[in-house]
């Protein structure tokens, strides 16, 4: 019998091996075609009706990641211009969905309507929530910006009651004189004499910084002296807030997470904390001993917010408690530090690009000392309170910073940057707020819309703050860098005296000239720092020629 395999040589027996393994795959690949055409189909149109959503949502809604992807890249580039795009895109307000099971879920807005109903029409309706208590308890605690209910309204009213006596506003006007005169002039003017550029955004956050601590605690930490040392408290107070922002774009299973690990941010907001609880501690317990040797010694009380507080009573009739104390200082110093110092920077950053603006401030601060029955040139120069009070075009140029540079993307502590919707409820312009739904307004985005400021609300233009020459208000759900209804800032006139002092201090004196090709960005924050801060060179004015 013959073999019919007997001919067949190795070769061939490789060659039909290889064949059959190419037969087998390309049978392989054509069961499997179909498979991988449904998944790509699958991917196209996934891909196309989350696009299709951009138009009626305002971004992309993906599955399972909801709009996350789109806000991580908003973080990666200038996040309040790409905010406020979306916004405008959606008439004032729109939703965000977030990832599945996140608690990144919310309504943002910035249509006064909406601002008017949630601040002051239906205020109880919209608290704190659980959500923004937690995501900020660690920094905040139980302090006036943190709480609701009875505690807020005990400590807005003793701080109201504080904020508006005279001896308070003659600390503030005292201290903020002797810091100006005695820390800023000369720092500025040895950074004349050197011929340097210095971080203006760095020297008044010191300023500010000082004068809130005298203010809050009645304790000067001496950030604006001459050298600018560094402060351990300054420093672990600015890395705490960073560090807390940063919750808000992350959802909370993860920097949970990374806080039990003690991991990344956490581990850094761990760290801060612990530095300005330390500082604390040790105020208020050297506070304490003061208080007990001036009431055995019959010595003048102080009038700093930790030292009225010491001596009030809680709802149990006991005195408060050292870690409450600790809280509402902290808050008190986080909404003074930041804010003014903030809006001076980019105030003059927009003042090197409008030099008329700059005239026209430095022929009302001229005009205004020359009206003096005596008055001398060559002496110091030391504004009066009611002198700062006259200076309406410099209040219209600060209050236009505020609007169009606004310092606070949401304002997540002056203001209620997260309120949950107690019960369903209907925003003016038609939104439906179910029970539970979380609320941000962006008031960034408000100093740039057409439909509340006009055709020219990019514009850096004072004169629409003046009527015959005199500064009027807008309406506080229309400007709401101050807020608006039971929350309306308890420190607003103060901001305002404290930024007018420091601007006309300045701007009598130097002309404030940005470095050349410094980039100017903003930084993701509770506050809108610059966020490689605000470089200038410093010219001395020849001031003779301004009381020709």
């Amino acid at each position: 019998m013959i073999n019919p395999s007997s001919n067949l040589t190795s070769s061939d027996y490789d060659e039909l091996a290889g064949n059959f393994v190419s037969w087998r795959f390309f049978l392989f690949f054509l069961r499997n075609a179909q498979v991988l055409e449904l998944v790509v189909a699958l991917f196209v149109f996934v891909a196309i009706h989350s696009l299709r959503q951009k138009k009626r949502q305002g971004l992309p809604i993906w599955p399972v990641l909801g709009m996350l992807p789109s806000l991580v890249l908003g973080l990666r580039g200038n996040m309040y211009e790409w905010i406020s795009h979306v916004l405008c895109q959606q008439n004032g307000t729109f939703r965000f969905k977030g990832p599945w099971f996140s608690s990144l879920n919310c309504v943002v807005t910035a249509d006064p309507r909406n601002l008017e109903h949630l601040l002051k029409t239906k205020f109880p309706n919209f608290p704190k929530g659980h959500y923004f208590r937690e995501t900020v308890c660690d920094l905040l605690g139980d302090g006036i910006f943190n709480a609701d209910d009875e505690t807020w309204q005990r400590q807005r009213k003793t701080a109201s009651i504080e904020f508006h006596s005279s001896k308070f506003r003659l600390l503030t006007t005292e201290s903020l004189l002797q810091l100006v005169h005695y820390r800023l002039l000369p720092v500025l003017e040895n950074v004349v004499n050197n011929s340097i550029s210095i971080d203006l955004q760095d020297i008044l956050l010191r300023l500010t910084f000082d004068n809130v601590c005298m203010i809050a605690f009645g304790v000067d930490p001496g950030c604006l002296s001459m050298g600018l040392p560094q402060i351990p408290f300054a420093r672990a107070f600015e890395d705490a807030t960073e560090a807390t922002v940063m919750r808000f774009v992350t959802p909370t299973c993860i920097w949970k997470a990374m806080r039990y690990l003690d991991l990344g941010a956490e581990k850094k907001l761990k760290r801060s904390i612990k530095g300005v609880d330390e500082f604390a501690e040790k105020v208020i317990r050297t506070r304490k001993k003061e208080l007990s040797e001036q009431i055995s010694n019959d010595k003048k009380q102080r009038s700093d917010l930790l030292t009225v507080f010491m001596g009030l009573k809680d709802e149990n009739g006991q005195p408060f408690s050292d870690k409450f104390l600790r809280d509402i200082c902290v808050n008190f110093i986080l909404a003074g530090r930041d804010t003014s110092s903030v809006a001076l920077s980019w105030f003059f950053w927009l003042l090197d690009q409008h030099s008329l603006v700059e005239d026209k401030i430095l022929a009302e601060i001229c005009k205004i000392v020359k009206e003096r029955q005596e008055f001398d040139p060559k002496s110091p120069l030391v504004f009066r309170p009611e002198e700062i009070k006259k200076m309406d075009y410099l209040q219209a140029a600060l209050s236009e910073a505020l609007r169009k540079c606004s310092f606070c993307l949401f304002l997540p502590l002056r203001n209620q940057f997260s309120d949950v919707v107690v019960e369903d409820d209907i925003f003016p312009d038609g939104t439906v707020l179910k029970k539970g739904t979380k609320v941000i307004y962006a008031i960034y985005t408000m100093g740039r819309m057409e439909a509340i400021w006009g055709k020219d609300c990019r514009e850096f233009k004072p004169e629409r703050w003046l009527k015959d020459g005199r500064f009027m208000s807008e309406s506080a759900y229309k400007f709401t860098a101050f807020n608006g209804g039971p929350r309306l800032c308890l420190g607003k006139d103060f901001a305002y005296y404290q930024m007018k002092f420091a601007a006309a201090s300045i701007i009598y004196r130097y002309h404030v000239k940005v470095v050349k090709d410094h980039h100017v960005v903003p930084k993701l924050a509770l506050t809108m720092y610059m966020k490689h801060g605000l470089k200038v060179n410093l010219i001395r004015r020849d001031r003779s020629p301004l009381h020709t």
